[in-house]
Parts: structure tokens; sequence; C-alpha cells
């Protein structure tokens, strides 16, 4: 008895600290809107603001990557595919629809992800989903109409509405390949090898579509504004780089280690709560009682979207985590 009431200690203090994790994660996520959009402001493009995000990040990551060289060998698709999709494809959309919205409007379009992995499952894997997550879809979709508005022409630009949704997009690819390594069991990639190399492709990438060298560099030896107030411009590149880029990444593979990928998933969704607020507070980005409450559906769409995920190599309707695991238990005393 004792034995069983430590390893259960034990595996609640895991639990603890990918709970953690993952809320830094979060943190560190959101911020990167409030953070970029001043930039953005001040000069600079916003494909030249995502180069220099994740260029500096792969830069900060290029010891694992050497550390890791073998996965260049073993496998180079899922690293391609990671740098194009996760990081390059992610970046540019995203960054680019804040210039064009809100920063809170253009998270909550990408948090569409988790739904529309449901839609992967359903339709390209052909397997069934649970009534509950079809409902999760549902909800997320409904109160994305109420954030951007449908009932007034879609207030919002229509262009950044669909660079959102095409980061949305490119975060699926995300978390479909991130499937996809770890089925490998223990011959599994090292992620955090993968996120190295994974910024390196996307540095790579986007030095071909920013053209890095016809950027107005002097932005970065001046201030960008923040809601009435002038920030060094490097210092908000410090923290696109360090935090909303390295540590974010870091802590937030780190958590689904020691959390189901669901579980994480879900507490990922507070990014977009948080990048609304600290848009409200230090941008002064002000949103309306309806759109409020349609990011607030949004959100809980995505939850109980998120929270149905397939048992690996079952046909059965996709479940809940803790209904995942109970099928795992009984093909493993099987």
């Amino acid at each position: 008895m004792p034995v069983h009431t430590s390893q259960g200690s034990q595996g609640n203090r895991g639990r603890g600290i990918g709970l953690g994790l993952a809320l830094a994660s979060a943190v560190a996520f959101g911020g990167s809107g409030v953070a970029a959009k001043p930039l953005i402001q001040a000069g600079l493009d916003p494909l030249h603001v995502v180069w220099l995000r994740v260029t500096g990040a792969a830069l900060v990551m290029l010891p694992l990557a050497v550390r890791h060289r073998a996965l260049l060998r073993r496998r180079p698709a899922l690293l391609a595919g990671f740098g194009l999709l996760a990081v390059a494809g992610v970046q540019a959309c995203y960054f680019a629809a804040l210039s064009r919205i809100p920063v809170g409007v253009a998270l909550l379009i990408e948090y569409l992800a988790p739904a529309l992995v449901l839609g992967w499952v359903r339709l390209v894997q052909r397997r069934p989903v649970t009534r509950a997550a079809a409902v999760g879809v549902a909800l997320a979709v409904g109160g994305l109409a109420c954030v951007v508005e449908v009932w007034s022409g879609l207030g919002f630009d229509p262009l950044g509405i669909l660079l959102a949704l095409g980061a949305a997009c490119c975060q699926v690819g995300y978390f479909v390949l991130s499937d996809q390594g770890s089925e490998a069991g223990d011959e599994a990639p090292d992620p955090l090898g993968v996120i190295a190399y994974g910024l390196l492709v996307g540095a790579a990438v986007l030095t071909v579509l920013a053209r890095p060298w016809t950027m107005d560099w002097p932005v970065l030896t001046g201030t960008a504004d923040m809601n009435g107030t002038r920030v060094p411009a490097v210092l908000l590149l410090a923290w696109i780089v360090l935090i909303a880029t390295v540590l974010a990444y870091v802590t937030g593979v780190l958590s689904v280690r020691r959390l189901s990928p669901q579980v994480a998933g879900v507490v990922a969704c507070l990014e977009a709560v948080i990048a609304t607020v600290l848009a409200w507070v230090l941008l002064g980005e002000h949103l309306s009682a309806p759109q409020i409450i349609g990011g607030a559906v949004v959100l809980v769409g995505a939850f109980i979207a998120q929270s149905s995920a397939p048992a690996r190599g079952s046909d059965e309707p996709i479940a809940s985590a803790g209904d995942e695991r109970e099928l795992s238990a009984r093909k493993a005393a099987a």
C-alpha cells in the first residue's frame, strides 16, 4: 500500500507540473500578438516580424538541432512538414492577420483548429465522431459568427479573417504531424529536436518569402507605441523571440510529455483568452458584448472538441480522454 501511495503522489505531482507548464505556454504564446502589433504599426512588415521571430528562435535552439542531427536522416518529411505548417505557415498567416484585425479576434479564429482537427479525422481518416464532438464544432462556428459580426456584413477586414483561418488550418497540420510523430513509440523523435529543426526550416522558408534584406532595420533601433506608451522596439523583439517563441514552444512540449495531448490542448485554449485580455489592457482593443460572448462560445466549443480525441488504432467513435484511457487499459488487459 505505501508503494501505491507514493506512486500516486508522484503522478499527481507530475500532473501538477504539467498543468503549470501548459499554463506558462499559454501565457507565453498569448503575449506574442500584443508585442508584435506595435512593431507592425511602427513600420515593419508582418512577414519581417515573423522572420525575426522564427530566425531568432532558431538561432537560440540551434544547439538542440546539432544534438539531434540524426533526425535529418530518420524523419526528413516530418521536419519539413512541421517547419512549413506549424512554424512558417501558422506564424505568417497569424501575423499578417494581426495587421488587419484585432489580436483577440485573430487568435480566437486560429483556435478553431481543435474543431477542424475533427473534420480531418472524419473526412480524411474516415472515422466517426461523437455527438459531443459535433456539438463542439457547431458551438465554435457559431461563436465565430458572433466574433466577426456576420449580421453587419463582416465588420472586420475579410482578408484578415481569411488569413486567421489560414493560421487555423496550418495549426491543424501541427496537430496531425505531432500525432504521426508520436506513433513511433520508443522510436519517436525527440520533440525538442523536432521543434529546433522546424524553426530552422521555417526560418529558411521565411527568408525566401520575407526577403529580410528589404526590411526597415532602423525601426528596431527606435521605439514603438503601445497604447500611448513608447517601448524600445528591441525589447518587444526580445520578448517575441525568447518568451513568445522559445519558452512557449519548450514549455508546451514538456507539458504534453506530462499530460495527455488532450488535456494540454484544452489548457492551451486559454491562450486566446489571455491574448484578448492583454490586447484589451495593453493595446486598448475593446470588443463589443456580442463579440465577447462569441469568443466565450468559441472557447467552449474548442474545449469540447479538443476533449474528444480518437483512441489510437481504434475504429470506435471519437471519445473523451477518460474513455480513451479506459479503452487502452482494456486492450492491454486483453
